[in-house]
């Protein structure tokens, strides 16, 4: 299986190869007529053909030359009130570029140009108004993938039709644009600009193994890249540029930049959508060759933000070497749509300032998709459908609702209406429409629909159902005639039968019924008195005889507990005084059994064999009579404090079962002695070492923690547990520790926040920095901060993390044997991570995390 962090991330995707990269890359030519390869950037495109059925394929002429093949053809759609939709697959939580690109073209009449919506989901994604028939359009958004699906949709124009050129999605990397908000916003990118590029034409894949498209500055628009500084110098090298930080801009983009001789750069453009929040990064490179007492030092004077305009940039140094990325970045910064931006150099510096490319990206807040458990009962009705009733594509309310339901301005929107009458569904009525309880209206006539009529009680908004002219079979229910709100109900030309609920003949609802020669107003079947008696009386027989065995039981129980307890008071006198204190020793607490020090001391041959340490003391091995393996735990901590601490930790292990949680079987409190028996299986003398050392710390830090908050240990507590343990490995920490992570006292907060600054040098235990690759600690380490989210729904599956522990052996299998200098600790913490990949779920019945029999 090879070493253990052989175990974290496509190599050929984190040293960026375009072999790989544009495997994963989807490159839809919308209108187009076939699928080909594109002579300039060599990527594969494929046409909308079979992906999209609306709308009709239209040809392009473009006044200003030739056209690239993907701008030869358009998609354009009708003008309604609809939206047309295409799904692209993703996988969940992975980040991706989404682009739409948007190339009109001349026009044979004089319609007006078109405006219209664009939507990534149910998120207002841009609005794209054509202002320039031969201008390219990108829109292009930044997402960390909701689900395994997302949909780009056309909607709502006010002018001309809406259409599309190019659709493309491009999987990032890792730590690629991860912001703190990601959960409740995307990146809807406003500009990326390579200064002193060398031509006007973008740079983009290969040069990008990402295919992020970044303008040369040479591109001029209206009110974009204007306002120059006097004495902006363009400069340029042929020299290689090491680009491995966060976010991997091309090499060829921080070849090229421009320079203030005079002192100062500035520039002035405007950003779509804005003023909003921004992310904001520079990008900078020293490809100059400074003389020895030459330095560039200089700072952000406008827009002026303290924290960062006070900062003084000085390229080489802050990148550790000239030819090397430097890449400040403003996470959360509030922007004006007229983006001014200038530096001046310092008044101790004698070169001017320097610029190589920035990226500005707008927040985007992620709009609130229809009701899960309503989409659920669409999708099934959907495929009851004997032909496609109109679209229903994207999410049922957002943009624009399908046309067969109309939904809620709630959030999240909610189905208020289903009309599918006479649409020859064939089928049972799903039962989750149960669920649908601000549902108003439900039209399911003239269909063919079979079986019964499930449970809709819960529906107290439901004011009209329509069931009338199909098959249906059953008895009436009889909530029809509870719900609050019902006013009409047509249950006409079916097969039902019954008797009929006698509300609905009050009258208070407009009740149709004919066409059902099996319902009645009477029920035609009568119980016999004597039959409901004689039940009655033999029921209550046999609850009195079950009562009063129940009682003997009970009594015959109690007298052997008391027998039982009295025993061990008899026999077992130990103390101490903080129990004393609660009014008696642990045993009248009712927790595990009280262990002699004898018997410990005799299983443990004298504590003979230390196999590790705990966070109350030594723990030892030990062997009971009858051939059981066990740890023993022991407490050196003599304070009442530390008694404390014992007395709950071992009520709280006693009451807590759960099948990763190593099994308490004693304790011992005599002779100012404290210890804890623990069951444990010894597999191998590596896994016993390690089993101390990271089980301890697993339940103690992570079971007992999470029990405390939540009450209940579920499987995504074990994920938790997985997550802690994880960060352990790559950094050699412990999980608590105050001397260790300070205010942040625990490894948890203290990776968490290094992660997200794009710091995991700072997390790595220093003895696998020269054996490691850092692309693919960064797959363990974003895995694991996901396994430690603090609510449950958030955190991967099982699957999910082995699958990311499978794609890091992909980055490291050229890191097959261990370096000279690594020490055995190294190589177990390496081999107990490999064996990570052989378990389905975490499985800590020894303690520790291990292979899994099968």
């Amino acid at each position: 299986m090879g070493l253990i962090f052989n175990s974290l991330l496509l190599i050929l995707c984190l040293i960026p190869s375009s072999l790989c990269q544009v495997k994963e890359f989807i490159s839809i030519d919308c209108g187009g007529t076939g699928n080909y390869t594109d002579p300039h950037t060599g990527l594969e495109w494929v046409s909308d053909t079979g992906i999209m059925s609306q709308g009709k394929p239209l040809q392009v002429e473009n006044p200003n030359g030739d056209l690239q093949p993907q701008y030869k053809n358009r998609r354009a759609f009708p003008v309604d009130n609809k939206k047309y939709c295409y799904t692209l697959s993703t996988e969940e939580r992975r980040r991706y570029l989404v682009r739409a690109t948007f190339l009109y073209g001349t026009s044979a009449n004089e319609d007006p140009y078109p405006k219209f919506l664009l939507y990534l989901d149910a998120t207002k994604w841009a609005t794209v108004a054509v202002q320039d028939a031969s201008r390219v359009y990108v829109k292009e958004m930044i997402i960390r993938a909701p689900s395994d699906s997302i949909d780009v949709c056309l909607c709502c124009a006010t002018t001309g039709s809406p259409f599309i050129s190019t659709l493309e999605l491009r999987r990032l990397n890792l730590s690629m644009y991860a912001t703190d908000f990601e959960d409740g916003f995307y990146l809807k990118v406003a500009a990326r600009v390579n200064f002193g590029a060398a031509s006007k034409e973008a740079v983009r894949y290969p040069d990008d193994p990402y295919d992020r498209i970044w303008n040369s500055d040479l591109e001029k628009r209206p009110n974009y890249l204007v306002g120059v500084a006097p004495g902006t110098e363009r400069i340029n090298t042929t020299k290689n540029i090491n680009v491995n930080t966060r976010e991997y801009p091309p090499v060829k983009v921080m070849q090229t930049a421009v320079v203030g001789t005079k002192g100062v750069l500035s520039y002035r453009l405007n950003l779509e959508d804005f003023p909003a929040n921004a992310r904001a990064f520079a990008y900078f490179a020293e490809i100059e060759s400074l003389g020895a007492n030459e330095t560039r030092k200089f700072k952000m004077a406008e827009p002026y933000m303290p924290d960062y305009s006070n900062a003084v940039v000085n390229i080489a140094e802050n990148a550790n070497g000239s030819y090397t990325l430097y890449e400040p970045s403003y996470m959360n910064v509030t922007l004006d749509f007229v983006l001014s931006f200038s530096f001046r150099k310092t008044t101790d510096s004698n070169r001017g300032p320097l610029l190589n490319a920035i990226e500005v990206s707008k927040y985007v807040q992620i709009g609130s998709k229809a009701d899960e458990q309503d989409v659920n009962v669409l999708n099934a009705l959907r495929t009851m459908f004997a032909e496609s009733v109109g679209t229903s594509e994207g999410d049922p309310c957002v943009p624009a609702p399908w046309e067969w339901v109309t939904c809620s301005s709630n959030i999240p929107p909610r189905i208020t209406k289903i009309m599918l009458s006479g649409k020859n569904m064939q089928g049972e009525i799903p039962s989750g429409l149960g669920n649908m309880d601000a549902l108003t209206e439900l039209w399911l006539d003239g269909n063919s629909l079979t079986g019964s009529i499930p449970d809709m009680s819960r529906l107290v908004n439901i004011k009209i159902v329509h069931l009338e002219n199909n098959k249906l079979s059953g008895p009436l229910p009889s909530y029809f005639g509870k719900l609050p709100s019902l006013q009409e109900l047509y249950v006409q030309n079916n097969s039902l039968s019954g008797k009929i609920p006698p509300a609905l003949l009050a009258g208070n609802v407009t009740f149709n019924y004919k066409g059902n020669p099996g319902l009645s107003q009477k029920g035609k079947h009568k119980v016999h008195y004597t039959m409901i008696l004689g039940i009655s009386i033999g029921i209550l027989a046999i609850i009195a005889f079950l009562l009063l065995g129940s009682l003997l039981l009970l009594r015959y129980l109690r007298k052997k507990t008391y027998q039982r307890n009295d025993s061990l008071r008899i026999s077992n006198k130990p103390s101490s005084s903080y129990s004393i204190a609660r009014g008696g020793h642990l045993m009248d607490e009712g927790v595990a059994i009280f262990i002699p020090l004898y018997e410990i001391e005799e299983a443990t041959d004298s504590f003979s064999k230390k196999i590790g340490k705990g966070s109350f003391g030594p723990v030892y091995y030990g062997r009971m009579k009858d051939g059981k393996e066990v740890a023993v735990k022991t407490m050196a901590d003599s304070t009442s404090h530390g008694t404390k601490q014992f007395v709950t930790e071992v009520a709280l292990l006693s009451r807590i079962h759960h099948r990763n949680l190593v099994p308490l079987i004693g304790y011992c409190e005599e002779a100012n002695q404290r210890m804890l028996k623990m069951l444990r299986k010894v597999d191998s003398e590596l896994l016993c070492q390690l089993n101390v050392n990271f089980s301890m710390k697993l339940y103690e830090f992570s079971f007992i923690h999470r029990y405390y908050a939540n009450q209940q240990l579920t499987e995504k507590s074990d994920v938790y547990s997985f997550g802690v343990v994880l960060l352990e490995l790559i950094s050699g920490r412990k999980p608590v520790s105050t001397e260790n992570y300070g205010p942040e006292w625990n490894i948890v907060h203290w990776a968490r926040s290094l992660i997200r600054k794009g710091d995991v040098i700072s997390i790595i235990d220093p003895t696998l920095t020269e054996s490691v690759k850092i692309e693919s600690v960064w797959r363990v380490a974003e895995v694991a901060i996901q396994c430690v989210e603090k609510h449950g729904y958030s955190r991967p599956r099982m699957q999910e993390i082995i699958t990311a522990i499978q794609d890091a052996i992909k980055i490291e299998e050229g890191n097959e044997k261990l370096s000279p200098g690594s020490s055995k600790a190294q190589s177990a913490r390496r081999t107990l991570l490999t064996s990570f990949l052989d378990i389905e779920s975490p499985d800590l019945s020894n303690g520790c995390l291990h292979p899994s029999a099968r």
